[in-house]
Protein backbone atom coordinates (compact mmCIF):
# COMPACT_ATOMS: atom_id res chain seq x y z
CA UNK A 1 0.00 0.00 0.00
CA UNK A 2 0.99 3.68 -0.93
CA UNK A 3 -0.12 6.11 1.30
CA UNK A 4 -1.23 9.30 -0.81
CA UNK A 5 -1.41 13.02 0.99
CA UNK A 6 -2.67 16.06 -0.34
CA UNK A 7 -2.28 19.40 0.00
CA UNK A 8 -4.59 19.79 2.76
CA UNK A 9 -3.15 16.79 4.87
CA UNK A 10 0.46 18.67 4.13
CA UNK A 11 -0.99 22.09 5.40
CA UNK A 12 -2.36 20.53 8.64
CA UNK A 13 1.40 18.47 9.13
CA UNK A 14 3.94 20.54 8.43
CA UNK A 15 5.06 23.21 10.73
CA UNK A 16 8.42 25.32 9.57
CA UNK A 17 9.87 24.64 13.40
CA UNK A 18 10.13 21.13 12.25
CA UNK A 19 10.39 21.64 8.36
CA UNK A 20 13.96 23.92 9.48
CA UNK A 21 15.01 20.96 11.25
CA UNK A 22 14.53 18.57 9.29
CA UNK A 23 16.18 20.74 6.23
CA UNK A 24 19.19 21.50 8.51
CA UNK A 25 19.56 17.21 9.24
CA UNK A 26 19.48 17.33 4.99
CA UNK A 27 22.58 19.89 4.57
CA UNK A 28 24.44 18.14 6.92
CA UNK A 29 23.41 14.47 5.52
CA UNK A 30 24.49 15.77 1.98
CA UNK A 31 27.75 17.68 3.25
CA UNK A 32 28.71 14.50 5.44
CA UNK A 33 28.49 12.72 1.93
CA UNK A 34 25.75 10.64 3.56
CA UNK A 35 22.63 12.32 0.96
CA UNK A 36 22.97 12.54 -2.14
CA UNK A 37 21.56 15.10 -4.79
CA UNK A 38 20.96 15.04 -8.63
CA UNK A 39 19.76 18.56 -9.88
CA UNK A 40 17.11 19.33 -11.41
CA UNK A 41 16.04 18.42 -15.21
CA UNK A 42 13.88 19.96 -17.31
CA UNK A 43 11.89 18.63 -20.18
CA UNK A 44 10.78 22.43 -22.10
CA UNK A 45 7.61 22.46 -24.15
CA UNK A 46 5.86 25.51 -25.88
CA UNK A 47 3.37 26.72 -23.08
CA UNK A 48 4.74 24.01 -20.03
CA UNK A 49 7.69 22.91 -18.65
CA UNK A 50 8.27 19.22 -16.61
CA UNK A 51 10.92 19.65 -13.91
CA UNK A 52 12.06 16.23 -12.22
CA UNK A 53 14.69 16.37 -8.96
CA UNK A 54 16.03 13.64 -6.89
CA UNK A 55 17.67 12.43 -3.85
CA UNK A 56 18.66 9.18 -2.03
CA UNK A 57 19.24 9.28 1.54
CA UNK A 58 20.48 6.02 2.83
CA UNK A 59 20.86 7.12 6.76
CA UNK A 60 16.80 7.96 6.80
CA UNK A 61 15.86 5.06 4.44
CA UNK A 62 14.54 6.73 1.35
CA UNK A 63 15.02 7.62 -1.95
CA UNK A 64 12.90 9.39 -4.46
CA UNK A 65 12.48 12.02 -6.97
CA UNK A 66 9.83 15.24 -6.83
CA UNK A 67 8.23 15.99 -10.72
CA UNK A 68 6.06 18.70 -11.54
CA UNK A 69 4.42 20.49 -14.31
CA UNK A 70 4.44 24.05 -14.20
CA UNK A 71 2.06 26.20 -17.07
CA UNK A 72 1.01 29.70 -16.80
CA UNK A 73 -2.38 30.29 -15.76
CA UNK A 74 -2.65 26.52 -14.44
CA UNK A 75 -2.28 24.97 -11.14
CA UNK A 76 1.41 23.58 -10.52
CA UNK A 77 1.00 19.43 -10.60
CA UNK A 78 3.79 18.80 -8.16
CA UNK A 79 3.94 15.56 -6.36
CA UNK A 80 6.82 14.02 -4.33
CA UNK A 81 7.32 10.13 -4.46
CA UNK A 82 9.10 8.74 -1.64
CA UNK A 83 10.71 4.37 -2.14
CA UNK A 84 11.83 2.59 1.10
CA UNK A 85 15.81 2.83 0.24
CA UNK A 86 16.45 -0.67 1.18
CA UNK A 87 13.04 -2.70 0.17
CA UNK A 88 12.51 -0.74 -3.00
CA UNK A 89 8.68 -0.24 -2.65
CA UNK A 90 7.08 3.42 -2.91
CA UNK A 91 5.81 3.94 0.50
CA UNK A 92 4.42 7.58 -0.19
CA UNK A 93 2.88 9.82 -2.83
CA UNK A 94 2.77 13.65 -1.59
CA UNK A 95 1.04 16.19 -3.32
CA UNK A 96 3.91 19.11 -2.38
CA UNK A 97 3.48 22.56 -3.14
CA UNK A 98 3.16 23.77 -0.13
CA UNK A 99 5.70 21.35 0.75
CA UNK A 100 8.06 23.04 -1.44
CA UNK A 101 7.22 26.96 -0.47
CA UNK A 102 7.97 25.74 2.79
CA UNK A 103 10.91 23.88 2.45
CA UNK A 104 12.18 26.78 0.01
CA UNK A 105 11.80 28.99 3.31
CA UNK A 106 13.43 26.38 5.43
CA UNK A 107 16.47 26.44 3.95
CA UNK A 108 17.13 30.38 4.06
CA UNK A 109 16.31 30.02 7.90
CA UNK A 110 19.15 27.19 8.07
CA UNK A 111 21.46 30.06 6.16
CA UNK A 112 20.49 32.62 8.05
CA UNK A 113 21.36 30.61 11.18
CA UNK A 114 24.71 30.32 9.85
CA UNK A 115 25.41 33.00 8.26
CA UNK A 116 23.72 36.32 9.76
CA UNK A 117 24.23 38.13 12.70
CA UNK A 118 22.56 36.62 16.03
CA UNK A 119 21.42 40.49 17.10
CA UNK A 120 19.58 41.09 13.11
CA UNK A 121 16.05 42.39 13.80
CA UNK A 122 15.81 44.40 10.38
CA UNK A 123 14.51 42.20 7.45
CA UNK A 124 14.22 43.93 3.64
CA UNK A 125 12.25 41.69 1.90
CA UNK A 126 11.89 41.73 -2.07
CA UNK A 127 8.84 39.81 -3.59
CA UNK A 128 5.08 39.08 -2.05
CA UNK A 129 3.87 36.13 -3.71
CA UNK A 130 3.13 32.79 -2.75
CA UNK A 131 6.94 32.14 -1.73
CA UNK A 132 8.07 35.41 -0.16
CA UNK A 133 5.28 34.27 2.77
CA UNK A 134 7.23 31.01 3.91
CA UNK A 135 10.14 32.95 3.50
CA UNK A 136 9.30 35.78 5.97
CA UNK A 137 7.65 32.86 8.15
CA UNK A 138 10.82 30.73 8.35
CA UNK A 139 13.28 33.76 9.07
CA UNK A 140 11.21 35.15 11.91
CA UNK A 141 11.54 31.36 13.45
CA UNK A 142 15.18 32.23 13.53
CA UNK A 143 15.98 35.43 14.05
CA UNK A 144 14.40 37.97 16.76
CA UNK A 145 12.65 40.44 13.58
CA UNK A 146 11.01 43.39 14.84
CA UNK A 147 10.98 45.09 11.60
CA UNK A 148 10.12 43.86 7.83
CA UNK A 149 10.45 46.34 4.60
CA UNK A 150 8.71 44.93 1.75
CA UNK A 151 9.36 45.66 -1.80
CA UNK A 152 7.46 45.14 -4.98
CA UNK A 153 6.67 46.71 -8.23
CA UNK A 154 2.91 46.30 -7.31
CA UNK A 155 2.36 48.66 -4.41
CA UNK A 156 -1.56 47.09 -3.86
CA UNK A 157 0.06 43.72 -3.69
CA UNK A 158 2.72 44.90 -1.62
CA UNK A 159 0.21 46.58 0.76
CA UNK A 160 -2.12 43.29 0.81
CA UNK A 161 0.98 41.44 1.78
CA UNK A 162 2.10 43.34 4.81
CA UNK A 163 -1.65 42.99 5.71
CA UNK A 164 -1.91 39.48 6.20
CA UNK A 165 1.84 38.46 7.15
CA UNK A 166 1.24 40.96 10.23
CA UNK A 167 -1.00 38.58 11.43
CA UNK A 168 1.09 35.70 10.89
CA UNK A 169 4.51 37.09 12.42
CA UNK A 170 5.11 39.60 15.04
CA UNK A 171 7.46 42.21 13.42
CA UNK A 172 5.91 44.83 12.10
CA UNK A 173 5.32 45.36 8.06
CA UNK A 174 5.68 47.99 6.26
CA UNK A 175 5.81 48.76 2.73
CA UNK A 176 9.33 49.85 1.78
CA UNK A 177 9.45 53.45 -0.52
CA UNK A 178 12.41 52.02 -3.11
CA UNK A 179 14.91 49.31 -3.29
CA UNK A 180 17.60 51.55 -1.68
CA UNK A 181 15.39 51.72 1.57
CA UNK A 182 14.85 48.27 1.54
CA UNK A 183 18.62 47.34 1.39
CA UNK A 184 19.39 50.29 3.80
CA UNK A 185 19.92 49.60 7.60
CA UNK A 186 18.48 46.18 6.91
CA UNK A 187 20.78 43.55 8.77
CA UNK A 188 19.01 40.62 6.63
CA UNK A 189 17.94 41.05 2.68
CA UNK A 190 15.77 38.48 1.21
CA UNK A 191 15.17 37.73 -2.62
CA UNK A 192 12.40 36.08 -3.82
CA UNK A 193 11.24 37.05 -7.19
CA UNK A 194 10.89 35.98 -10.62
CA UNK A 195 13.22 38.94 -11.40
CA UNK A 196 15.59 38.90 -14.60
CA UNK A 197 17.65 42.10 -14.00
CA UNK A 198 18.90 42.99 -10.37
CA UNK A 199 17.24 44.18 -7.80
CA UNK A 200 19.50 46.34 -6.33
CA UNK A 201 22.60 48.07 -6.56
CA UNK A 202 25.23 45.88 -4.34
CA UNK A 203 26.73 49.18 -3.69
CA UNK A 204 23.98 50.41 -1.16
CA UNK A 205 25.07 47.27 0.72
CA UNK A 206 26.53 47.88 4.99
CA UNK A 207 29.04 45.74 6.59
CA UNK A 208 27.32 43.07 8.67
CA UNK A 209 24.49 42.09 6.15
CA UNK A 210 23.23 38.87 5.26
CA UNK A 211 21.74 38.74 1.87
CA UNK A 212 19.59 35.24 0.52
CA UNK A 213 18.85 35.07 -2.86
CA UNK A 214 15.98 32.69 -3.40
CA UNK A 215 13.84 33.30 -6.64
CA UNK A 216 16.27 33.18 -9.74
CA UNK A 217 16.74 29.06 -10.37
CA UNK A 218 17.51 29.81 -14.10
CA UNK A 219 19.94 31.08 -15.99
CA UNK A 220 17.59 33.49 -17.52
CA UNK A 221 16.45 34.88 -13.96
CA UNK A 222 18.84 37.54 -12.03
CA UNK A 223 17.91 39.32 -8.92
CA UNK A 224 21.55 40.67 -7.69
CA UNK A 225 24.53 41.80 -9.55
CA UNK A 226 28.03 41.05 -9.70
CA UNK A 227 28.70 44.30 -7.50
CA UNK A 228 26.88 42.31 -4.26
CA UNK A 229 28.99 39.23 -5.10
CA UNK A 230 32.05 41.01 -5.26
CA UNK A 231 31.74 42.77 -2.19
CA UNK A 232 30.21 39.76 -0.26
CA UNK A 233 33.28 37.92 2.19
CA UNK A 234 31.84 34.86 2.10
CA UNK A 235 29.40 33.63 -1.08
CA UNK A 236 27.57 30.07 -0.22
CA UNK A 237 25.30 28.01 -2.52
CA UNK A 238 22.72 25.61 -1.86
CA UNK A 239 24.77 22.64 -4.12
CA UNK A 240 27.28 23.83 -6.38
CA UNK A 241 26.44 21.49 -8.99
CA UNK A 242 22.69 22.97 -8.93
CA UNK A 243 24.19 26.41 -9.24
CA UNK A 244 26.45 26.02 -11.88
CA UNK A 245 23.43 24.97 -13.87
CA UNK A 246 21.19 27.58 -12.50
CA UNK A 247 22.44 30.55 -10.36
CA UNK A 248 21.49 33.48 -13.17
CA UNK A 249 22.69 35.54 -10.00
CA UNK A 250 26.39 34.05 -10.23
CA UNK A 251 27.52 32.80 -13.74
CA UNK A 252 27.93 36.72 -14.65
CA UNK A 253 30.69 36.24 -11.73
CA UNK A 254 31.90 32.83 -13.08
CA UNK A 255 31.96 34.49 -16.87
CA UNK A 256 34.11 37.58 -15.25
CA UNK A 257 36.76 35.76 -13.09
CA UNK A 258 35.29 36.87 -10.06
CA UNK A 259 34.45 33.33 -8.93
CA UNK A 260 35.18 29.76 -9.38
CA UNK A 261 32.70 27.06 -8.81
CA UNK A 262 34.98 24.49 -7.50
CA UNK A 263 35.85 27.14 -4.78
CA UNK A 264 32.96 28.26 -3.51
CA UNK A 265 31.23 27.02 0.16
CA UNK A 266 28.18 24.81 -0.39
CA UNK A 267 25.27 24.95 2.75
CA UNK A 268 26.12 21.19 3.49
CA UNK A 269 29.26 22.02 4.07
CA UNK A 270 29.14 24.80 6.54
CA UNK A 271 26.48 22.91 8.42
CA UNK A 272 28.78 19.92 8.67
CA UNK A 273 31.92 22.20 9.46
CA UNK A 274 33.47 21.68 6.66
CA UNK A 275 33.26 25.32 5.50
CA UNK A 276 33.24 28.40 7.90
CA UNK A 277 30.43 30.37 8.19
CA UNK A 278 30.26 33.94 9.70
CA UNK A 279 33.20 34.68 11.34
CA UNK A 280 33.04 38.34 11.69
CA UNK A 281 30.21 40.95 12.47
CA UNK A 282 31.78 43.07 9.92
CA UNK A 283 31.38 40.33 7.17
CA UNK A 284 28.84 40.44 4.24
CA UNK A 285 27.39 37.17 3.55
CA UNK A 286 25.73 36.06 0.39
CA UNK A 287 23.55 32.63 0.27
CA UNK A 288 22.64 31.41 -3.05
CA UNK A 289 19.38 29.11 -2.74
CA UNK A 290 17.97 26.73 -5.97
CA UNK A 291 16.58 23.96 -4.51
CA UNK A 292 17.36 20.37 -3.80
CA UNK A 293 15.61 17.55 -3.70
CA UNK A 294 17.29 16.58 -0.67
CA UNK A 295 15.26 18.74 1.25
CA UNK A 296 11.79 17.31 -0.17
CA UNK A 297 13.09 13.60 0.89
CA UNK A 298 13.83 14.68 4.32
CA UNK A 299 11.15 16.90 4.64
CA UNK A 300 8.99 14.13 3.19
CA UNK A 301 9.87 11.27 5.01
CA UNK A 302 8.75 13.40 8.21
CA UNK A 303 5.76 14.05 7.02
CA UNK A 304 5.28 10.47 6.45
CA UNK A 305 6.06 9.55 9.82
CA UNK A 306 3.62 12.04 11.15
CA UNK A 307 0.80 10.77 9.13
CA UNK A 308 1.30 7.59 9.98
CA UNK A 309 1.44 8.06 13.70
CA UNK A 310 -1.88 10.84 13.15
CA UNK A 311 -3.89 8.53 10.70
CA UNK A 312 -3.59 11.26 8.14
CA UNK A 313 -3.56 10.25 4.18
CA UNK A 314 -5.24 7.81 1.76
CA UNK A 315 -4.03 4.56 1.16
CA UNK A 316 -3.53 3.36 -2.30
CA UNK A 317 -3.49 -0.61 -3.29
CA UNK A 318 -0.42 0.40 -5.31
CA UNK A 319 2.91 -2.22 -5.58
CA UNK A 320 2.99 -5.47 -4.19
CA UNK A 321 1.73 -6.19 -0.61
CA UNK A 322 4.46 -5.73 1.93
CA UNK A 323 5.48 -7.87 4.71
Amino acid sequence: MVLYMNESDVRQLLRMPEVIEEVERAFSAHGRGKAFDVPRRRTRQPGGHLHILQAAAPEINAIGYKAYYSRPGKPLNSHLHIMNYEQGHTEAIIESDWLGRIRTGAATAVAARYLARKESHILGLFGHGRHARTQLEAVCAVRDITEVKVFGRNAEGVRAFCDEMSQRVSAELRPARSSEEAVRDSDIIVTMTRASEPLFDGRWLEPGQFIAATGSNALNRREIDTETVRRADLVVVDSREVAQGESGDLLPAYESGLIYWENLADMGGVVAGRWPGRTSNDQITLFESHGMAVQDLYVGAALLKLARERGAGLSLPIGPAQD
